[in-house]
């Protein structure tokens, strides 16, 4: 055999590569997925306010409490209760003591009754209403419970005593305390609920300081007396 065919038989056949098969989709592993895929994230829409922070809600302060209400100084005043015919008259004694049968007040009094043509020796009714009532403890003794036992008074005096056609109250206190009136009361008629007609007499120490109240006195009388007088008649 030549020698040439034998190299050619002996000489080792070369191995031809083999095109690898392309994987199978089954055999491909899957990707990983990426971070953070499959969380919604929401984004401000276009012009939509942004949300506002949460404010620190302050401590509900507790309102202070009410200071205890003042109770006016009681006022202080005697006052005495008189019949005199068909008038009950409510007086300020000037001095705080009863009336004695020569006290200036009580004279010029009895000229105002006569005056006016009623008898000038009134009748006392009750003890003096001095005010205030205690002189120590808690009782309220201020100008609204003065008013109310000062009318309280007079009208349970009233009704037991004879029929009055009018109610002559002579001073301040007697004008403030049974009639509701001030000084502007002065000289007027004043009807009051529960004591029916009154009338504003300034006090006799007042009438004695000044004369010319008594003229304004003497006016005002000549207008109300008809009041009382169809009955003396």
């Amino acid at each position: 055999m030549p020698v040439r065919a034998r190299a050619a038989i002996d000489a080792p056949q070369a191995r031809v590569p083999q095109a690898e098969a392309p994987a199978s989709a089954s055999s491909v592993a899957p990707a990983a997925p990426a971070e953070g895929r499959g969380i919604p994230i929401s984004l401000p829409k276009p012009g939509a306010p942004a949300a506002k922070k949460a404010e620190p809600v302050a401590p509900v302060e507790e309102a202070p409490a009410e200071p205890p209400a003042v109770q006016a100084p009681p006022p202080r005043f005697a006052l005495q209760l008189l019949q005199a015919g068909s008038c009950t008259l409510l007086v300020e004694l000037p001095t705080g003591e009863p009336f004695a049968s020569r006290d200036p007040g009580y004279l010029l009094l009895r000229d105002l009754l006569r005056a006016a043509g009623l008898p000038d020796s009134p009748r006392l009714i009750g003890e003096p209403v001095r005010w205030p009532l205690l002189a120590r403890g808690n009782l309220d003794q201020g100008p609204q419970a003065a008013l109310e036992f000062v009318q309280s008074f007079v009208a349970a005096r009233m009704e037991e005593s004879e029929r009055s056609r009018c109610l002559w109250l002579v001073g301040l206190p007697a004008i403030r305390f049974a009639g509701e009136g001030d000084e502007g009361s002065l000289f007027r008629e004043l009807q009051v609920d529960g004591l029916g007609a009154t009338w504003a007499v300034p006090g006799l120490e007042a009438l004695m300081e000044e004369p010319a109240l008594k003229g304004e006195l003497w006016r005002a009388m000549r207008r109300v007396r008809q009041r009382w007088s169809s009955e003396i008649q």
